[in-house]
């Protein structure tokens, strides 16, 4: 009995010190929610602002992103064909011999400058020299049989027959060493033009057969492209007429040239007319085989523009944020355009902006529509009118 009572206690006990325990959590609650105030509420004057505090938010000013602007202006923008070229050398061709045999010498060095007729290489030659030296021998012996059958024939000892006979046997014996010596030509092989020799790996003792590529030589001084122009804009094309270019090697940069010839026909299947176009190379920037994209101008235009880092596409559309004013606080307004052709770094605008009006000139990225901007300073700046070239 007194075990049972004593149980009964100590369960009381505990029940005591549990809600005394409670309590207190309860009151230190309250007194923390105490410190900060109920939320929304305002806090005094110089206190410290916490998260429920009253922070601005976007429409208070502390939102504001700084930004550059720049203001829409006309630009001349050129109307162009834009077609896509192979750069061939003025003169090009790949060298190769005329008969089987053993390369004696080369006198060439890898992108070797050489002049017209210049001899790149030799091949053995002894048995050429050997035919030259019997058909010199048969002249000599057949001009002389001719001259003494032609003193006979004046002193009337030698028919008209004979003599003829003797005379077409010296002219045979000519041809024949005019034979000797072209098949000790087709041993040496020249540059037929001024050009640039190309990388070879033939070098004395190796047997060449006709056909096989020995070098390639290219004239570099001046670069050709050939392009097809739909038949559409023939009429808008003249020989002489000044053109533009460009390549991946060097970008950035435009070469000019000009409308050198057009081809006397145009294409059946493609309905297309092919122009050939002739670039000035004198520091041998440009190579054969390049390829090229070749611009020809149809007129030109003047058009609102932007800088390219101001428009931003999503999809098919595109838009800008112009930057107004609303009350005290300025706002990037984000307006849908029409865009044009895209020159030397601007956009052609076609419809929703006007003339003067202020838009984000980059970092659209940080912007949302209808955010609060603040101007940086001496931002506001045009954009250019100059052409595009």
């Amino acid at each position: 009995m007194i075990k049972r009572h004593f149980f009964l206690a100590a369960a009381l006990v505990l029940l005591a010190v549990m809600v005394v325990v409670g309590g207190l959590k309860v009151i230190a609650l309250k007194t923390g929610k105490g410190e900060g105030g109920p939320p929304g509420a305002s806090a005094p004057p110089g206190a410290p602002q916490g998260k429920g505090g009253g922070g601005r938010g976007p429409g208070g000013g502390f939102g504001a992103t700084e930004v550059s602007v720049v203001a829409i202006q006309p630009r001349t923008f050129i109307d162009t064909i834009e077609v896509l070229g192979v750069a061939k050398g003025r003169q090009s061709v790949t060298l190769s011999a005329a008969a089987t045999q053993l390369v004696d010498r080369v006198r060439f060095t890898d992108g070797q400058q050489v002049p017209k007729g210049a001899v790149l290489v030799e091949l053995r030659n002894t048995e050429q020299d050997a035919g030259i030296a019997q058909a010199e021998a048969r002249v000599v012996q057949a001009r002389r049989a001719y001259d003494r059958y032609q003193a006979l024939g004046e002193q009337g000892f030698a028919s008209k027959a004979a003599i003829d006979q003797y005379e077409a046997a010296y002219r045979t014996a000519q041809a024949d060493l005019a034979a000797a010596r072209a098949r000790l030509n087709d041993r040496v092989i020249r540059a037929p033009f001024a050009g640039v020799v190309g990388l070879s790996d033939v070098a004395p003792g190796a047997l060449v057969n006709p056909g096989a590529p020995i070098v390639t030589l290219d004239d570099i001084s001046a670069i050709r492209v050939d392009f097809q122009v739909p038949e559409r804009y023939l009429a808008q094309l003249r020989e002489g007429q000044p053109i533009v270019a460009t390549v991946d090697a060097y970008p950035g940069e435009t070469i000019a040239g000009r409308i050198a010839k057009l081809d006397t026909r145009v294409d059946e299947r493609t309905r297309a007319i092919t122009a050939r176009a002739e670039f000035p190379n004198p520091d041998r920037r440009l190579k054969p085989g390049m390829l090229v994209r070749v611009g020809v101008s149809r007129g030109q235009r003047q058009s609102l523009s932007a800088p390219e880092s101001a428009v931003s596409v999503q999809g098919d559309s595109a838009f800008v944020y112009v930057v107004q004013a609303a009350g005290q606080r300025t706002m990037a307004e984000q307006r849908p355009i029409v865009t044009g052709a895209r020159q030397q770094g601007f956009v052609e605008i076609m419809d929703g902006v006007r003339a003067g009006e202020r838009i984000v000139a980059d970092g659209l990225n940080k912007i949302q529509p209808g955010q609060p901007v603040r101007i940086a300073a001496a931002s506001a700046r045009p954009a250019s009118p100059r052409p595009a070239a």
